[in-house]
């Protein structure tokens, strides 16, 4: 039955772009300029200085300076703080890259990889203030609470999720990762291999925004016969998302929570960016959607009602 609804779903796209051939093109060069002029040059430098972090050993060395800090705070070992400080600064995938490179090279345990996941894969702050911020809206006033919100329910999240992988543990244990360090020398073709992966990492996450640029381009033309549809859209892509939802949507006490609670979720492209990022870790997609669904409700409610106090003062 999986097998017949991923086949037919799949062949009811195929028919749709070959109906809207103009519809494909402008999602795909919409895609493709928003990888290629945004994600790249945001993404791609902290894909590499993270590979070449964890390649040299320098993510030891941030452990030794913050990582007790961290660990009272957020639960984490020593080996998991880089994971945090990449979830919270660099935007999506990069939490779920960190945390899986981490994971494959032995750093932190499989219990606390899922832990990181529940709340370290997050927008970055630079696009929350250029993006969401200053072009969407274009409210100065909205930054503080912006980032607060945005920023802030990840963490506050965090205390609730330990608790479901800490059980009666008062932190995660360390790790060594000594035993997944390959023989001979590990500087010969470090940096071409750091380089690579962040190269084979950007452009899945390209192929990934293009192909829900497409979808949704598709949608948009469909929800002229169903527009039901319009309401969907939103949920593929968050830049994309955002964007549709500011303009459909010209009530800031209803568009500022939806924008809150699809930029805290990511979108379904973010969550394939992510699935794509954690093969060969084990750790399963379907918990972090569901906790990313759970930091969007808690994000649009909190977003509501700053907006009812600012603006009804109630």
């Amino acid at each position: 039955m999986k097998q017949i609804l991923t086949g037919s779903s799949v062949i009811a796209v195929f028919i749709l772009m070959l109906l809207s051939p103009r519809e494909v093109f402008d999602g795909a060069a919409d895609g493709l300029l928003l990888w290629f002029q945004v994600i790249v040059p945001t993404l791609f430098p902290f894909m590499l200085i993270s590979n070449l972090l964890i390649e040299s050993g320098g993510t030891d060395l941030i452990a030794r300076v913050i990582g007790k800090g961290f660990a009272r705070l957020f639960g984490t070992s020593s080996g998991g703080s880089y994971a945090v400080i990449a979830g919270f600064l660099c935007g999506y995938p990069m939490g779920a890259k960190v945390t899986a490179d981490l994971l494959r090279k032995g750093k932190i345990t499989p219990r606390e990889g899922k832990y990181l996941l529940s709340f370290c894969n997050n927008t970055s702050p630079v696009f929350i203030m250029n993006f969401i911020v200053w072009k969407t809206f274009g409210q100065q006033e909205l930054l503080i609470s912006t980032l607060l919100i945005l920023l802030g329910v990840p963490v506050l999240l965090s205390f609730l999720f330990r608790r479901l992988y800490l059980k009666n543990e008062t932190g995660f244990p360390e790790v060594s990762g000594a035993g997944n360090r390959k023989d001979g020398n590990r500087e010969t073709g470090m940096f071409d291999r750091c380089m690579m992966d962040a190269f084979e990492s950007i452009v899945k996450v390209g192929g990934y925004i293009i192909f829900f640029s497409i979808i949704i381009a598709l949608m948009e033309k469909a929800a002229e016969e169903l527009p039901v549809l319009l309401f969907a859209a939103p949920l593929l892509e968050v830049t994309n998302g955002i964007l549709l939802i500011h303009s459909r949507i010209r009530e800031t006490l209803i568009s500022y929570p939806l924008v809150m609670g699809l930029t805290a979720f990511g979108g379904l492209c973010s969550v394939a960016q992510t699935d794509c990022m954690l093969q060969g870790t084990r750790l399963s997609i379907l918990p972090y959607a569901i906790q990313k669904l759970t930091a969007a409700a808690a994000a649009s409610l909190i977003a509501f009602l700053y907006m009812k106090i600012k603006l009804y003062g109630l």
